[in-house]
């Protein structure tokens, strides 16, 4: 079952006044049976002072007190004179006694003449009863009223109490839902608003990645179902015609030539396309502290072994190390690709390939900046920004490649928050320029 706040808000507020008003009732009617106890003493003990000093006479009009107190006289262990209600021997002070059934208060004092006399003053406990049963049931009746009254004030400024959560709640159910407003003059409310705003603000940021990564889905569903089917298709064509014609040998070596260099750019294409793909699901937690010199002499290392025609070489400052937070892998791919376009492409007009690659890193401030130069032909200067777009070739490419090389370079520095671009090279081919921001 479910209450509102506001509801809560005036149960404990009943269920505090009820506590409350039960402690101070215990303590009340405690306080009032005592001091109705107490003036019955008062009353008897003011008699006493009265009947003891007489107690001589006392027997001749005993009588007469028996419609206001229960009077006996004793001599020791004998009574000497005693109202129809004859009380007990007791000790002297006073005291509650049975008398036959019935409570009575008693007060016995020595007389002041004769000490072996003493007399006992009794009146009903059944008076002073009846006035503290009704003293506490006022104050019974009084706590009732109390607790009632809490509980409606409970009720009522209790609504207002939660009035900011309403208004918090009716803002938080707006569509679209809004940031609430963050003074209400209740500190928890506040809190609760500045909470939620933070837990909207996250959902929209979310949600706006969320939409923008669909986007790039599928723009790069797209783009990739258009550039594998012409490959697909040619694989097609040659297979019909292999099953279909019957070829001479030098015609089968020809086509099945075609078919697996068509086959090898379809697998480049889904490799690179990986790749991206990656790079896109990439977050701030795969980010480590990284060592960018250490990374390009690797990926230099590794190209001299697969190439070992090629020149190349990493140039720093001495002894200086150069880290950041990185996403260390897609570095290396972002180098790897560039000395790997260099190679391939890099002189393909002359029909050779690249043969001296220098690598140049270097701290700007708060930016390091990559350079690596080739003595290849270089990239044309209307194809320098175009080059980076997916599955786009330049004029001077060799055959075979996907396209999506230098686009996964471009991808990596503006995940790194930086941006990659062409100039001319010292070594007379391209100079690819890689500026990363460190965080």
């Amino acid at each position: 079952m479910s209450f509102s706040l506001r509801a809560r808000v005036a149960a404990a507020t009943a269920l505090g006044a009820t506590l409350v008003v039960a402690a101070l009732a215990v303590v009340t009617s405690v306080a009032i049976s005592r001091n109705n106890v107490n003036q019955l003493d008062e009353r008897l003990t003011t008699a006493s002072q009265v009947l003891v000093p007489n107690s001589s006479t006392l027997e001749a009009f005993i009588d007469q007190l028996s419609g206001a107190f229960a009077v006996t006289i004793r001599s020791g262990d004998i009574v000497v004179a005693s109202t129809p209600t004859r009380l007990p021997a007791l000790d002297t002070g006073s005291q509650t006694v049975d008398v036959d059934g019935q409570r009575f208060r008693v007060y016995t004092a020595v007389s002041t003449v004769v000490s072996t006399i003493s007399i006992s003053i009794g009146v009903p406990a059944l008076e002073a009863q009846q006035v503290t049963d009704e003293q506490q049931k006022q104050v019974l009746m009084l706590g009732l009223v109390a607790i009632a009254v809490s509980t409606g004030l409970g009720w009522l400024f209790g609504g207002r109490a939660v009035r900011p959560l309403v208004t918090l709640t009716r803002q938080v159910s707006a569509q679209p839902p809004t940031a609430p407003e963050t003074r209400t003059g209740v500190t928890e409310a506040d809190a609760l608003a500045v909470a939620i705003g933070g837990m909207l603000t996250r959902l929209n940021e979310a949600q706006d990645r969320t939409n923008a990564a669909l986007d790039t889905a599928r723009d790069f569903a797209a783009v990739s179902a258009h550039e594998l089917r012409t490959p697909l298709t040619a694989m097609r064509t040659d297979i019909e015609v292999l099953r279909t014609l019957d070829l001479q040998p030098a015609q089968q070596r020809e086509i099945l030539g075609d078919l697996e260099r068509t086959q090898g750019r379809v697998e480049t294409t889904l490799t690179a396309l990986e790749r991206l793909a990656s790079g896109e699901l990439s977050s701030e937690g795969d980010r480590v502290e990284t060592d960018i010199i250490d990374i390009c002499d690797v990926a230099a290392q590794d190209a001299q072994r697969l190439h070992p025609e090629l020149d190349i070489r990493v140039e720093s400052a001495p002894d200086s190390e150069i880290t950041m937070r990185a996403l260390p892998t897609g570095l290396r791919l972002a180098v790897d690709n560039v000395i790997g376009n260099a190679v391939r492409h890099g002189n393909a007009v002359r029909h050779g390939n690249a043969t001296s690659i220098v690598i140049t890193v270097e701290r700007m401030h708060t930016m390091v900046r990559v350079l690596i130069d080739d003595n290849g032909s270089g990239v044309p200067v209307d194809e320098r920004e175009s080059v980076f777009g997916r599955f786009e070739r330049g004029t001077r490419a060799a055959k075979g490649g996907s396209g999506l090389g230098l686009a996964l370079v471009a991808q990596q520095a503006e995940l790194h928050g930086g941006r990659v671009y062409f100039t001319d090279s010292p070594l007379g081919g391209a100079r690819l320029v890689m500026e990363l921001q460190i965080r």
